[in-house]
């Protein structure tokens, strides 16, 4: 009776989001479930192997470099005082619309179970700039414990922009989320202070981790840069004075690619033992021999709180991904910062290998303070496939999946980032050009 059951779920489910999305959504949803019939699930990856290595642990450590005091106050005085989140979310001039407002081909990219429920795609004039991608998500359920940031509920996007040349820009959607009906945004460049505090170059990074705790934002970096993360501080935003598309000081002011704000880094993470640099090989791009993070989140349910990233492994190797943490400051003049030592180094609390490959979100929550962590693990599609979320921990592997037995992926196509909003009992992610929550809870009830 309880299987029977729980087949009936998920038929009225599917009918129910075949009535709000119309005819043609039902469609087409059930075009992408028979396309799935030869993407099933993977072999299981198994349970997660803890890393007690020395050598393994000390790969992982950071070295916390600050932006100096009087480079950030020389580019303040300069630029005009700066603001916080509060002015930004008065500017915002652009509008996510619900998901009865968006497209077909844009919903395609939801999960199939569980179901969305509340999802949202950007404004047209954001999503026709094919070359401008979001990749992270977080929001001020990370950012303070009772949800809210001053007055307002927030989202944070972080988007990237690879101009096909090498270079590439980062950029951030400030969400006035208030309304859960009428999500407002504006953007901000991600920049990073050189020349003394003199100018600022743009931040060249995939942004494809992303958390925002007490009033900093911590973001992942990619290619060219050397730092595992750049750290900026949600108090000093600072307004471009010119709208042109050069990035710094220019002639009458100072210019963010076309953007009305600007967020100066205030620190930097550099790996202990080197820097993050992709460099070129014989097979083309190589990574750093250094497990620079690509996945992040925050981790509200350890103790202390604390910042939790992902390295993935490629899906055509024998390397693992690798899971770590790193503890979160407790001093009352670091608000935001790693957890370190006299050196300014940071030391992962726990790290794990996971054989699952291709992941790009990473998520870890305790159900009870005193019960072992679970992890969730986000994974984008592959060719001829639809994402895949997992459950992994030190006994094993559950996933999500739909379609016949069971043996279908049915996780959203997009990035894999994820975000639990502990306030509201969310995850928050993105897929394709949408944004999307539904409750943990019902996670936890579909996997397998």
């Amino acid at each position: 009776m309880k299987q029977r059951g729980r087949h009936r779920r998920r038929r009225r489910g599917r009918v129910l989001r075949a009535a709000l999305a119309g005819t043609g959504l039902a469609l087409t949803a059930a075009a992408t479930l028979i396309s799935t019939s030869q993407a099933t699930i993977a072999v299981d990856p198994g349970a997660l192997k803890p890393l007690t290595s020395a050598t393994e642990l000390d790969r992982l450590r950071l070295t916390e470099q600050p932006v100096p005091q009087r480079s950030l106050d020389r580019l303040a005085t300069a630029m005009g005082r700066p603001v916080g989140v509060a002015t930004v979310l008065e500017s915002t001039d652009r509008r996510l619309r619900t998901e009865d407002q968006c497209s077909a081909e844009e919903k395609k990219a939801l999960p199939i179970e569980p179901a969305a429920t509340r999802a949202y795609c950007w404004d047209p004039a954001d999503t026709a700039a094919h070359r401008w991608r979001p990749r992270s998500v977080t929001t001020s359920g990370d950012a303070d414990d009772d949800g809210r940031w001053g007055a307002h509920r927030v989202i944070l996007s972080g988007w990237s922009y690879d101009g096909g040349d090498g270079r590439g820009l980062a950029r951030v959607a400030f969400v006035n989320a208030d309304d859960p009906d009428n999500l407002t945004y504006t953007w901000a460049l991600l920049v990073v202070p050189v020349d003394g505090g003199r100018d600022y170059r743009a931040l060249v990074s995939q942004v494809s981790g992303m958390v925002w705790y007490r009033n900093k934002l911590l973001v992942t970096t990619s290619g060219a840069e050397r730092d595992a993360l750049y750290v900026y501080d949600l108090h000093r935003i600072q307004r471009a004075t010119v709208g042109s598309r050069a990035v710094g000081r220019v002639p009458g002011g100072w210019s963010a690619h076309g953007y009305r704000w600007v967020l100066p880094a205030v620190a930097s993470y550099r790996p202990a033992d080197g820097d993050c640099v992709e460099t070129a090989g014989p097979g083309g791009k190589e990574r750093s021999a250094l497990p620079c993070p690509n996945g992040l989140s925050l981790d509200r349910s350890s103790a202390p709180e604390s910042l939790v990233a992902s390295r993935a492994a490629p899906g055509d190797g024998d390397s693992r991904t690798l899971l770590w943490r790193y503890s979160l400051s407790r001093d009352s003049a670091r608000p935001g910062l790693l957890a370190t030592d006299s050196s300014g180094t940071a030391v992962t609390s726990e790290a794990y290998e996971s054989r699952a490959s291709g992941v790009r979100g990473v998520l870890s929550h305790r159900t009870h303070p005193f019960s072992p962590p679970d992890w969730y693990l986000g994974r984008p599609a592959d060719e001829g496939t639809r994402g895949t979320l997992l459950r992994q921990d030190r006994r094993g592997a559950k996933t999500i999946a739909c379609g016949p037995e069971g043996t279908h992926h049915c996780w959203g196509d997009g990035t894999g980032s994820l975000s639990y909003w502990q306030e509201t009992g969310e995850i928050w992610s993105l897929s394709g050009r949408m944004l999307f929550a539904l409750p943990l809870s019902s996670v936890d009830r579909e996997m397998r």
